[in-house]
């Protein structure tokens, strides 16, 4: 099965539904374990991207917060947020199938504090230099959330 054409006609296939132009297929031994095409404009969740999505069902399905014996398939070059969640899940490989200097004539992302063009720069930047407002509210009992979590997870 050619799951990079498999990618790319889950896209299309959203694209014609009213969605937005990503898709995700994610693969073991060969075989489709999940796959999503970004749901953000169906749903009004700013989190349902197609890499978020494939990896929930993926994870769900495989009973593991690990995808290392899987390649993970996206029609375009992750967003900070997916980044991290393939980060976090551990896939084999990522394969993306174009880049964000390919694609940007053609769609192009504009929230309020976020822009892909310049969201490393500010990532980089001390958090009190950051466009999106954040307060620091200590209080000390808050550690004994992960002071608890040791305890039951020695």
């Amino acid at each position: 099965m050619d799951f990079v054409q498999r990618t790319i006609d889950l896209a299309m296939k959203n694209v014609e539904e009213g969605g937005r132009p990503f898709a995700t297929v994610i693969v073991r031994d060969g075989k489709v374990i999940a796959e999503s095409a970004n749901q953000v404009a169906q749903t009004n969740d700013p989190t349902a991207h197609a890499e978020i999505l494939a990896i929930r069902e993926a994870c769900r399905e495989s009973g593991s917060e690990n995808l290392t014996d899987c390649d993970i398939y996206i029609l375009a070059s992750p967003c900070p947020m997916c980044l991290g969640a393939l980060y976090y899940c551990s896939p084999k490989q990522v394969i993306y199938i174009t880049k964000r200097e390919e694609y940007s004539t053609y769609y192009r992302d504009d929230r309020k504090y976020f822009e892909l063009d310049t969201f490393y720069a500010e990532y980089s930047k001390p958090i009190e230099q950051r466009r999106l407002p954040m307060q620091y509210q200590p209080r000390p009992q808050a550690l004994d959330v992960y002071k608890r979590w040791q305890v039951l997870n020695k």
